[in-house]
């Protein structure tokens, strides 16, 4: 596999909300990064055809629409 580099610069707060996911997910920020860029594909390749992605709530079931701005 290929790769690059590039220099990625975050405000502050992005830059806690990434420290936190990745202390939590317990991955390593690049990880956190890359996994989060796969989600956003996917996500948009669905909604490029048309489909809809729902999030559910595991006990009430309720469900919202994920909606990408």
């Amino acid at each position: 596999m290929d790769r690059r580099q590039m220099t990625l610069i975050l405000s502050d707060k992005e830059m806690e909300v990434l420290d936190e996911l990745s202390q939590r997910r317990g991955m390593s920020k690049t990880a956190l990064l890359r996994q989060a860029l796969r989600l956003y594909q996917s996500v948009t390749e669905r909604i490029e055809r048309g489909e809809k992605v729902f999030v559910e709530h595991p006990t009430t079931k309720d469900k919202a629409e994920l909606v990408v701005l």
